[in-house]
């Protein structure tokens, strides 16, 4: 059965309760959302029952541990439809997710005179890994614009795709204003020059399709934190193709097949990309929060996100001496923006006397910052346990911010 969205926020604890005072309101979900009820208990149950290290021990513990861990990677692959469960490497995180690509992916096949296309909307995870494979190569370093609305501009994309080109590193969602690129006709346009394309999904997974393979994705990177999932786990996803002939990103245990005093082998996908003992509760948390979110109709889950967010952007707008940066024609969960003569740092502090959290800063996007003439916006985001009430809090409390700036000027 359906699951129905208005009964979503009963699930999260942590939801109720009062901060300093007021009824907490959480709108800082880009940064790591809240965890249900099933995922706190999902971690509870491995940590009391099945701890053990996994795939080398044949103890009872052991063998659960690992079918736990194993049959996380399977719903994962299934929720992003890759090919093979083996595809799906885990990490830390996004940032670890590219950083892997970034070494493995650059030992194997970027050299010196060659071209790695950034966009100016990336987070610095998806930025910073490309910039430093370009430095250590010789590469060069190459970064698609936007424009006023927050849109990348698609023809300058297309003038720099060449023969240079070894890979394309793009967000589908913005951070930092909610942009939703044109991610399918990016890899099209790619691909059509024989370019792979990595998939920064750390804002879009938990709100828009994720098909990898509808949309031919050659890497895929998220983080279970920002899809109700615990924090320190992350996928990447890879088609097979590139990560056989990809090296290792770190050595040790699990990660190699053979060794003697003269040689090492390395041991099949995806281990070989998972050295050491990992997080076992991690995954098994992450399948957890997946199985959470399949039970909303996701047509309806979008379409609830989608008038949450208008919802947002039109009280948002009529709040005097308020800007919101971006326009775009697509838009996700992020509502960014700033109050004339008070300062972004500022807005958050004060919004929280009143139980509202918020971010604020550059949102690790300095070029998007720079780009816009700012230091900083206030971020608002949303997640699908957010309500109007949440947003009306959020508009009040913006007000009453700006009556206090009044009365002390």
């Amino acid at each position: 059965m359906t699951k129905s969205i208005s009964s979503a926020r009963a699930d999260f604890p942590i939801l109720n309760q009062l901060v300093n005072d007021h009824p907490l309101v959480y709108l800082d979900n880009a940064a790591t959302a809240q965890k249900p009820r099933s995922v706190i208990d999902s971690l509870v149950h491995y940590y009391e029952f099945d701890n053990a290290n996994i795939h080398r021990g044949n103890h009872t513990l052991a063998i659960r541990a690992t079918e736990a861990h194993e049959a996380a990677r399977s719903t994962i692959a299934g929720f992003i439809n890759a090919q093979y469960a083996h595809e799906i490497v885990f990490t830390r995180g996004t940032t670890e997710s590219i950083n892997l690509v970034a070494y493995s992916f650059g030992e194997a096949f970027v050299k010196a005179g060659d071209e790695i296309i950034v966009t100016e909307l990336e987070h610095h995870s998806n930025y910073v890994p490309w910039f430093l494979l370009c430095k250590r190569k010789g590469a060069t370093f190459r970064v698609v614009p936007f424009d006023q609305d927050g849109e990348l501009d698609l023809e300058v994309f297309k003038s720099m795709l060449s023969e240079k080109t070894r890979l394309v590193a793009v967000n589908h969602v913005s951070n930092s204003l909610g942009t939703v690129n044109p991610i399918s006709e990016i890899i099209q346009l790619a691909h059509q020059a024989g370019v792979p394309v990595l998939v920064d999904a750390a804002q879009s997974v938990q709100h828009l399709d994720h098909d990898v393979q509808a949309l031919d994705a050659d890497f895929y990177a998220f983080s279970g934190h920002k899809i109700y999932g615990p924090t320190g786990v992350g996928v990447l996803y890879g088609k097979e193709k590139w990560l056989e002939e990809m090296p290792p990103f770190l050595s040790g245990g699990e990660m190699i097949e053979n060794v003697t005093c003269d040689k090492v082998t390395f041991n099949t996908l995806p281990f070989k990309f998972e050295a050491g003992t990992p997080d076992v509760s991690g995954p098994i948390g992450l399948a957890a929060a997946i199985d959470y979110l399949i039970q909303f109709d996701p047509a309806e889950l979008k379409d609830y996100e989608t008038d949450l967010l208008n919802y947002g952007l039109e009280l948002l707008s009529d709040i005097p001496d308020l800007t919101i940066y971006g326009n775009p024609k697509h838009r996700s969960s992020i509502l960014p923006f700033n109050v004339a003569g008070i300062q972004h740092y500022d807005m958050g502090v004060l919004l929280d006397n009143y139980g509202i959290a918020v971010r604020t800063g550059q949102h690790c996007t300095q070029p998007v910052m720079d780009a816009l003439g700012i230091t900083g916006t206030v971020r608002a985001s949303l997640a699908l346990y957010n309500t109007r009430e949440d947003i009306d809090a959020l508009v009040n409390g913006i007000k009453r911010v700006q009556r206090l700036f009044r009365r002390k000027s």
